[in-house]
């Protein structure tokens, strides 16, 4: 961790989807969280490419759904331009399921920042999520921005 040498700042991850929520969360990092020094990195995680069960092979020519094509930069440079003294941001943009690779992220992470999509009671126990086995299995502390704390978060001139 970054943290047991303080010259160096600390590490800051921040899970990134292009999401309200995600925009919150980054904004919430460059404007509250960070310090001078510290890095931040966005994280991307892209789905792994599936096999479709019973697709055509004429209709999917290699059997699986095409992979995410979302480009994060130009939010990121979006949001990052609103606090002109922050530290610049990072992305990592690993593959597999986004708890897994958030929580992997915290290993080397002296602070996650997730953002709550506020799914509910049901979908939440059909799909898990994502901000809850970030707060219980992550190797470090863990801020989640609420919906109700990411419409506070979002600057007046789109809200």
């Amino acid at each position: 961790m970054n943290s047991a040498n303080p010259a160096s700042g600390r590490f800051l991850v921040v899970g990134f989807d292009g999401s309200p929520q995600s925009d919150a969360a980054l904004r919430w990092v460059l404007g509250v969280g960070a310090q001078p020094g510290d890095s931040v990195q966005a994280v991307l995680v892209r789905p792994t490419e599936f096999l479709v069960p019973g697709s055509s092979f004429a209709l999917q020519p290699h059997g699986r759904h095409p992979a995410g094509l979302y480009s994060p930069h130009d939010d990121i440079a979006r949001i990052r331009a609103e606090f002109p003294a922050a530290a610049d941001v990072t992305i990592a943009t690993p593959r597999g399921d986004p708890a897994t690779e958030l929580i992997t992220a915290s290993t080397d992470a002296d602070l996650l920042v997730v953002g709550a999509h506020g799914a509910g009671r049901t979908r939440e126990l059909l799909l898990g999520s994502v901000s809850r086995d970030c707060v219980r299995y992550s190797r470090c502390p863990v801020v989640v921005v609420t919906p109700g704390a990411a419409r506070r978060l979002v600057p007046a001139a789109s809200g």
